[in-house]
């Protein structure tokens, strides 16, 4: 299939080459890639070339299949791919279906429009026994994405799952780890995802931040609902909230902090008792993972995370604060951990 892509691919390009006053080559069809292609001058002929066979990138595979209402503009780049102007061509990877030397050669111009496609080595130790997965991979995993297609995370062997990072794709993850598997039948979630969550014996899941509630990376809007599934039991330490001199400066230069905060606080006083069996939802504010730990029987698979407490500490007089190791330490005992890029920053 790529072979015959490339060759119909290059028939097109080389004919349309001599007629048309100018061609342009974008290599990726995600969002970058379709803005571009937008904004091209009327006349301009454009080519979308993508490695996978559909187009539109992240906005397919990185968005929450609960969050259809983010899609909706993939009806603009569909409208964009429909202008007579514009093609798209996928299955062709740059480097090994076509050279840069040959999409020179083709176009008047060539845009590179894409992102890395893995994920650095997070450099702890143990981070290679099995039950450690990228937050990109699940994403990828219950989006499915063909490059996680045959990703098979353990959802059963434990009741318990570490997110590592603070951000909007760590809520992401834990909210379809979370959520009620009726209403994601309702999404557009992939079947296989969607099949392993139904048979999940995840319960509890704990997110995991280095810094403290005030410089949570997460919007609130995104913060709100995933406070909002129902019969969900959230904890938050009290003492996780209190507040320093430049917290409040930061809170007060920042609005989407500030309500973030007062989310959170409310949250950690929800006056009902949790029910029976009732999923929980565990925020970890000031700790950063040290090392992963091993079973026992030394099978290679997850037994736990080891975290490290952290404080706060400001930069140079300039209110910007980062975390601190304390040499103090405590274990959680799980069977899966998702990290996210930015949970072991300044580690």
């Amino acid at each position: 299939m790529v072979i015959l892509g490339k060759l119909k691919f290059l028939s097109r390009s080389f004919a349309a080459l001599s007629s048309a006053p100018l061609r342009i080559c974008i290599v990726g069809s995600a969002p970058a890639g379709f803005y571009t292609a937008e904004k091209a001058h009327e006349g301009v002929e454009v080519d979308i070339l993508d490695r996978l066979p559909t187009p539109f990138g992240l906005v397919r595979s990185g968005v929450a299949p609960d969050h259809p209402e983010t899609k909706v503009v993939i009806n603009q780049f569909s409208r964009v791919a429909q202008n007579e102007r514009c093609s798209f061509y996928g299955n062709i990877s740059l480097g090994s279906s076509i050279s840069l030397v040959e999409l020179r050669e083709m176009y008047n111009a060539v845009v590179l429009s894409y992102g890395a496609e893995s994920d650095r080595s997070i450099g702890i130790h143990g981070e290679d026994l099995a039950g450690i997965h990228a937050a990109r991979e699940i994403v990828w995993w219950y989006n499915g994405h063909q490059d996680c297609r045959n990703l098979t995370p353990d959802l059963k062997s434990s009741d318990t799952a570490v997110i590592l990072g603070q951000g909007n794709v760590a809520l992401d993850v834990a909210r379809v780890l979370l959520r009620p598997t009726t209403e994601l039948a309702r999404t557009d979630i992939a079947c296989h995802a969607l099949a392993a969550l139904e048979g999940s014996s995840i319960r509890r899941v704990f997110l995991v931040g280095r810094r403290g509630p005030v410089q949570a990376a997460w919007t609130a809007k995104e913060l709100r609902e995933i406070l909002g599934i129902k019969d969900l039991d959230i904890h938050i330490q009290q003492a996780d909230l209190v507040t320093t001199p430049a917290d409040e400066i930061e809170m007060k230069n920042n609005r989407i902090r500030k309500r973030v905060y007062e989310l959170l606080s409310k949250a950690a006083n929800p006056g009902t008792s949790p029910l029976c069996n009732q999923r929980e939802l565990h925020f970890v504010f000031f700790h950063r993972p040290e090392k992963f730990l091993e079973l026992d029987d030394k099978s290679g698979h997850l037994a736990g995370v080891r975290l490290e407490k952290t404080i706060l500490k400001g930069d140079d007089g300039q209110m910007k604060q980062v975390a601190v190791g304390t040499g103090v330490y405590e274990d959680i005992s799980c069977g899966q951990v998702l990290w996210n890029s930015d949970s072991t920053e300044e580690h």
